[in-house]
Order: C-alpha cells, then sequence, then structure tokens
C-alpha cells in the first residue's frame, strides 16, 4: 500500500527498431494475446525470475499479493475491498506494470484494435484492404489503463458511450459503429480499467457493466453491437459503502472473479517502510520520531473513540510526518534572523517529538470519530499521541541509566525546550549529562550527533521520563516547555 501515484502523463516514443507495418510484425513472429493472457504470462516471468511483481507496494506481500497473483494467473476480474487509506488505487495501478511495455496497435483505432484482431467492421476491411503494407502504431503500457471514481452523476454515456448526434446528422444509420461516440470502457480496449468506489455508482448504471464483464460487449441506446472488447477490469470498494452510500448489484459482483480484502499495515515496522517511503520530508525527522507517529496512527485506528467502520487512513501517519518536518523546517526558519545578527551557527532543521502535538489539530479532520465524543477530538488525539511516545521511549530506551536526565532538575532547576528554542540553547541548559553518548546511540543518532540531532534526543528523554512519571511538566503562556521536579 501507499501514496497513489497516476501514470505519467508524457507519452513515450517507440523504439525505431519495432515493425512498421503488419507484413513486418508478422515476420517479426508477433502473435496475439489477450490482456488477461498477457498479464499472466508476464506475472510468471516475474515469478520465475523472482523479480519484484508489485514494486512500491508495502505490507501486502504475504497476504493481499498472493490473492491479487492468484486471481491474474485465473484471468479473474476483480474487487478490492478495504477501508479507506488502504492503497487500493495504488494496487490497482500498479497491474500496468506487468503489460509488455509497447503493443501492437492499428493506427488511429480509438479502441487501440490489434493488427492481428481487429474487432470493428471499419478496421477488418481495412486490415483486408490493405494487407501487410498496412501501417502498424504502437502503444506504450502507460496509456493502456483507463480509470473512472464512481459518482452518482455517471452517466452510461460516460462509461460505456453514446450516440453522436452530428454523425447521424451526416447520414450513418443508427446500426453503423460509426454512430458511436464510445465511453471510457471501450476506449481502454486491451488494457486495465479501474472503477474506484464502486458502490457509489448508481445501481442503473452498474447494469451497463454486465455484459462489458461477462459477455464482453456494449449496448447503446437499445441496439445491441457486438465488440469483443478485451479488457481487465477491476474495482475498489469501502465496506462501510455497503450500507452507507450504496452497494454493488449482486448480478454484479457475481460477475467479478475475485473479491479481495485490504488492510492497513500489520506491524510497526511495516507502518514505518510505508512512511519512510511515502513521506516527502522537508526537514531531518529522527528515526524514534518516525517511531512516535507510527505508534501514534497505529494507537488511533484501534481507539474505540474512532468509528473502525471508516478507518484510519495510511495517509494519516504520512501526513503526520510531513507535518513534524515542516515544524521543524519553521523553527529552523524563524531561529535564522537571530543567529544571522548574532554570527551563530543556522539552526538546521530536525524535528523533535515536541513538534508533534501540532498534528493533534491539523490532522482531526481525517480522523472519524464516534458519535459521542463530540467536541473531545483533540483531548483524544493528544492523549495517543503522548501513549505513543511513551511506548516508543520504553521500547527504545528500557534498561538504561537515566539518572543523569533526572539530576538535571534537582535543586529547583528547569530545563527549557519548546517549539521556538534552538538545539544551542537547549544544550547549553543540559550541559554535561552522563548517559546521553548510550542513548543517542540507542536512538539512532550515530557517534557524532548534529547539536540539532543532540537535542532531539534530550527532549525526548526529558518527555519520555514525564509520560513515566520521573519528571514534572508545565507549559508556560509564551508556549515554551519546562521540565523539572519530580512527576
Amino acid at each position: 500500500m501507499g501514496r497513489v501515484t497516476a501514470p505519467s502523463p508524457v507519452i513515450p516514443v517507440p523504439p525505431a527498431d519495432l515493425p512498421g507495418t503488419l507484413g513486418e510484425l508478422r515476420a517479426a513472429g508477433h502473435r496475439y494475446r489477450s490482456v488477461k493472457q498477457e498479464l499472466r504470462d508476464n506475472l510468471l516471468a516475474r515469478l520465475r525470475s523472482g523479480a519484484d511483481r508489485f514494486p512500491g507496494i508495502v505490507g501486502y506481500d504475504d497476504t493481499v499479493l498472493p490473492e491479487v497473483e492468484r486471481a491474474l494467473l485465473a484471468g479473474h476480474d476483480m474487487v478490492l475491498l478495504g477501508e479507506r487509506g488502504q492503497g487500493k488505487t495504488r494496487l490497482i495501478r500498479s497491474l500496468v506494470g506487468l503489460l509488455d511495455e509497447w503493443t501492437p496497435v492499428l493506427a488511429g483505432s480509438v479502441l487501440n484494435e490489434h493488427p492481428l484482431h481487429p474487432i470493428t467492421p471499419a478496421s477488418r476491411a481495412l486490415v483486408a484492404e490493405a494487407g501487410d503494407d498496412l501501417p502498424v502504431g504502437w502503444l506504450h503500457r502507460s496509456m493502456r489503463y483507463g480509470e473512472k471514481l464512481a459518482t452518482p452523476d455517471t452517466s452510461v454515456g460516460d462509461l460505456i458511450g453514446d450516440v453522436d448526434p452530428i454523425r447521424i446528422a451526416q447520414g450513418r444509420t443508427l446500426g453503423d459503429p460509426e454512430t458511436i461516440h464510445f465511453g471510457l470502457v471501450p476506449r481502454t480496449n486491451r488494457g486495465v480499467f479501474a472503477v474506484n468506489e464502486l458502490p457509489d455508482l448508481a445501481e442503473r448504471i452498474q447494469v451497463a457493466l454486465l455484459n462489458v464483464l461477462e459477455e464482453r460487449d456494449i449496448q447503446v441506446r437499445g441496439y445491441q453491437l457486438r465488440l469483443p472488447l478485451d479488457l481487465f477490469l477491476v474495482a475498489s470498494a469501502n465496506p462501510e459503502d455497503y450500507t452507507n452510500r450504496g452497494r454493488i448489484i449482486t448480478p454484479l459482483k457475481d460477475r467479478f472473479g475475485a473479491e479481495i480484502r485490504t488492510h492497513y499495515p500489520l506491524d510497526l515496522d511495516l507502518e514505518l517502510d510505508l512512511i519512510r517511503q511515502e513521506a516527502d520530508l522537508v526537514a531531518e525527522v529522527p528515526e524514534h520520531v518516525l517511531e512516535v507517529l507510527a505508534r501514534f496512527a497505529r494507537a488511533v485506528r484501534e481507539s474505540p473513540s474512532v468509528d473502525p467502520r471508516s478507518g484510519v487512513s495510511a495517509r494519516f501517519a504520512i501526513a503526520a510526518a510531513e507535518t513534524v518536518a515542516a515544524a521543524a523546517l519553521r523553527r529552523a526558519g524563524l531561529l535564522a534572523a537571530g543567529s544571522a545578527t548574532d554570527g551563530v551557527r543556522p539552526e538546521a532543521p530536525v524535528a523533535r517529538v515536541g513538534d508533534a502535538v501540532s498534528v493533534t489539530s491539523t490532522l482531526r479532520g481525517k480522523v472519524e470519530f464516534e458519535s459521542g465524543e463530540e467536541g473531545r477530538e483533540i483531548e483524544i488525539l493528544g492523549h495517543l499521541l503522548r501513549t505513543a511516545t511513551a511506548e516508543t521511549f520504553r521500547a527504545r530506551l528500557a534498561g538504561l541509566d537515566l539518572s543523569g536526565f533526572t539530576a538535571l532538575v534537582d535543586d529547583d532547576r528547569v530545563i527549557e525546550t519548546g517549539e521556538l528554542v534552538g538545539s544551542a540553547e537547549l544544550l547549553r541548559q543540559v550541559g554535561t549529562v552522563p548517559g546521553l553518548a548510550k542513548v543517542l546511540d540507542r536512538l539512532g543518532l550515530g557517534d557524532a550527533p548534529s547539536p540539532e540531532q543532540a537535542a532531539a534526543g534530550v527532549e525526548f528523554v526529558l518527555e519520555g521520563l514525564h509520560l513515566t512519571r520521573r519528571l514534572g511538566k508545565d507549559v508556560t503562556d509564551s508556549g515554551r516547555t519546562r521540565y523539572g521536579g519530580r512527576g
């Protein structure tokens, strides 16, 4: 699973050595294969070679992907069923990578017809007339993907097609295929077509897909046009939608060969892998801070105060990491003015655990709470964030002697940190702390951490000691955090 990235809009240029005519295509030994045969053959080749079948998909290796592979090998159209933010669309789009990089097409065909397998009367006549001299075009696999987000206003014309009144006015008859303006599904002939959030599609529109899935033909405006479409059809749906906004009608559901359940990352390491892969970080975020955010996302997902039917998207943890990085960058920018006038080394942007507090307000809109929790959203998220921080503190620093840190605040001393406290100021307050080197090593900050990395480690220890009731804490009106006294 992962962040959705659409196929590149840039149209690749085919290599010059590809056959340019039907005769050259036949001489090269090319043979026609259906899309499902193509997917099956290419998937088998990758299975045998050990190559990566679904690059960029995290957390599904032992669960979802084997089911997807079995569906592809069986030639089954499929539905991916799961809550929001589980990477369903990302997985669907990755199927395009299993198609041949280049495939021959009849030049000018809106249905991407294969020169050896034309499907419209006009194309068959053209092939018969031109013979081996027929020009052949080449289509890149990135152009063989179609997608429609199902909405209540989607029409049959959008998906299947409609009669073009201009062509009727030009004298063509209704029985002529040339009178049809084809919709998205036929235009993705010989490719992969996806319908996202299928239950949101009106039931009368879902009926229009029945023949496409089973008989592989299309019906437009009351007359049947037999076109043997060659498609791999895949849909996504949220289980909540079956009872909330709509459902997949039973006859259509029956025509999908496979229904595959997706899920959120099953363990913490997979959640972390997903954040590392997908988050676009504008500042350094140490591993222990990423772990806090990953545990936080999992805690929110499992909280009884959160609606489990809606789910908590994987984008929640990704956005949290990006927000924390942005907070570190903002601190570095605001501190830069003072450092320039004082001749002090500029602050490098490195995130601290205190920066995570900002995500409780900025990301609350990504979470659907239970109906009885109105007005308590930030309080609930704040509690879960503190819990995640304490769990990370115990997991990372268990068994270490941290008495040097608690000794810092003896004799009524306090250590001030906060959003706009620079690393130099924080480290100056702390001074030399016994055990700090072991702490930084446990946190993966290396033998020679920068002042900003060291400050991030110190703040994490102070916050962890507070959360485990070994250190007091209060927040001033100016937003600074003061650690001191006993918890």
